[in-house]
Formats: structure tokens, sequence, C-alpha cells
């Protein structure tokens, strides 16, 4: 089928162009999308005499765009998640979560403007492409964690293989401490004892007399 594009259409052409596309492509995605007109003889006379107006629209629109580019471009928003240990969500961060949380912090977005190659089901940091018009493109990141404060570190150049490793090294130093500790209480339950070996004093073992006087009997003899 050809249709003429209403605007600039990525990998396929610009606003007036004539192109050939699929059957499918045209009537799923480019003609309900307002994006091209069936190319017959009546819509391409159409199109020449709205084409000033249609060139100016454009221009304001992608003016407006690119005002938004400006301040939405480099953005770093935190969608909160549960997820595994391993880093695997527990579902997944969708195209409308990320013009969500782009909504939440003051700019305006559509879901149908977010592009995702595939759902994100990792926690971490994930760039984001948001087109704002067919030739303004923004780039956000998805700071995906299970709580603000590991999105804190996340922020901060942690991963969340490097965390969770944080996590098990505390858990055995707390474990080795309390070891210390149990072995340090038994040690002092048996001082005692010990003491009481240590601090008794020598015993006093009669000395025997050598000056001693033979008994009578023996001097008789």
């Amino acid at each position: 089928m050809q249709v003429i594009l209403l605007e600039r259409v990525a990998k396929l052409g610009q606003m007036g162009d004539i192109v050939s596309v699929k059957d499918g492509y045209a009537r799923n995605f480019l003609l309900p999308q307002k994006k091209a007109l069936w190319a017959s003889d009546a819509n391409i006379k159409s199109f020449e005499t709205q084409k000033a107006q249609l060139e100016a629209r454009n221009l304001e629109t992608k003016t407006e765009a690119e005002a938004l580019a400006g301040k939405l471009d480099g953005e770093t928003f935190i969608v909160i998640r549960s997820a595994s240990d391993g880093g695997s969500l527990y579902g997944s961060v969708s195209t409308r979560d990320a013009a969500e949380a782009a909504s939440e912090a003051g700019f305006s977005v559509d879901r149908k403007q977010v592009a995702l190659a595939a759902p994100i089901k990792e926690l971490g940091l994930h760039e984001v492409t948001v087109t704002l018009h067919p030739e303004v493109e923004a780039i956000i990141k998805l700071n995906v964690a299970r709580s603000p404060e590991e999105a804190e570190l996340q922020a901060a150049g942690k991963t969340i293989q490097e965390l969770a490793a944080e996590e098990e090294a505390l858990e055995q130093e707390e474990l080795a401490q309390l070891f210390d500790e149990i072995g340090a209480a038994e040690l002092d339950e048996l001082d005692p004892a010990r003491d009481g070996e240590e601090d008794a004093g020598p015993v006093d073992v009669p000395e025997s007399d050598g000056d001693a006087q033979p008994d009578e009997d023996e001097e008789k003899a």
C-alpha cells in the first residue's frame, strides 16, 4: 500500500513523502495514528492544499517538544518495585510505568512516547528513549529499586550485586561477632573456678625433724 506521510516517520520518510508500506503496518499504525493518508489522488490533492498549514503546525509542535526535551533529557526517575535478592523483579516496568514516573515529576509524557525494546525486569539504572516529536527525542533514566535508600545507592554507582555482597559481608561480620561474644561469655563462666584454683595457697607439709631424739626403747637396745 502507498501512503502519504503527514509527519516524519523514523526509517520511513519525511512529511509529504509517498512511500510503500505493508497493508498491516498502514492499517494498524500509520493510519490510526494519523501519521499518514492512503495515497489516493484525492488525498494527494488535499495534502498539497494543506501542506503549508501542516508544516507550520509541525514546526510549532517541534519547538514545543524541543523546549520540553531540554528539561527532560538526562533526568532520572525512581521506580520502586519488589524483587529477589538476585535483582529480578516480581513483575516488570512498562512504558506506562515510565510515563507515570515522569508525569509525577511534573513532565507531560504519554506512554506512546516511551520506547522500550522489552519490559524492564531487573533492578538497576535503565536508559529509556522518549519521542516527544518525530524529530525530537529525550533520554531519561529509570532507577528501579526496592526502596528509596537502595535507589540512592544505585544512583551513587553501586550495582545490586555489589549491594548484595556488602550485605552478605555485614551478616558474616555480625555472625562472627556473635560467636565471639558467646565464646567470651562461656570463658567468663569458667574463670571463677580457675581463679579459685590459682589463688589457693601452697599446702603446708610437716617437715621431718632431723634433730629428733631416739625413743627410750631404742636407747635400751
